[in-house]
């Protein structure tokens, strides 16, 4: 399922990084890896907080989409 269906503080596995080919290195160089661990910390106004590879980052639902867990 895409990251943006995933309640928070609940750890994730990423599975699938989708988009086209900038999208997706935008979001590896973000932290957005392959069986990288993945945690939503909150969403507000269809924007969301995930902590990645223990940093803090803020992403937009259009690219929360795009990470499948």
């Amino acid at each position: 399922m895409p990251l943006s269906m995933v309640r928070e503080g609940e750890p994730s596995v990423i599975k699938k990084v989708g988009g086209k080919e900038e999208t997706r290195r935008f979001l590896e160089n973000l932290g957005f890896v392959i069986g990288g661990s993945v945690t939503v910390v909150s969403e507000i106004a269809g924007n969301m907080i995930v902590n990645v590879k223990d940093s803090r980052v803020a992403i937009g639902k259009d690219m929360a989409n795009k990470i499948m867990v």
